[in-house]
């Protein structure tokens, strides 16, 4: 269970980070022109999501990917008392 929670944030962060950081960027964008228009906000996530996506897929995949194999490969040893 600890190394699916490590692996669920190690996986997740840079996704989570890259979005709160352009968020970020845009309020302050958006406060300081005082242009409120909502579709502003998500439009450049979606962006940087899709691209950090792209960029970092193969490792995220990877990474879940040998956590599955080591976990079936735990399965045999759960049954043994």
């Amino acid at each position: 269970m600890k190394q699916l929670l490590w692996n669920v944030l190690v996986v997740s962060t840079p996704v989570l980070a890259a979005a709160l950081l352009i968020g970020l960027l845009i309020s302050v964008l958006q406060v300081a022109t005082q242009l409120q228009e909502m579709t502003l906000s998500y439009v450049p996530k979606m962006l940087v999501v899709v691209l950090v996506l792209m960029a970092l897929g193969p490792w995220m995949l990877h990474r879940i990917t040998q956590f599955a194999i080591l976990t079936f490969k735990l399965i045999p040893s759960l049954g043994s008392p």
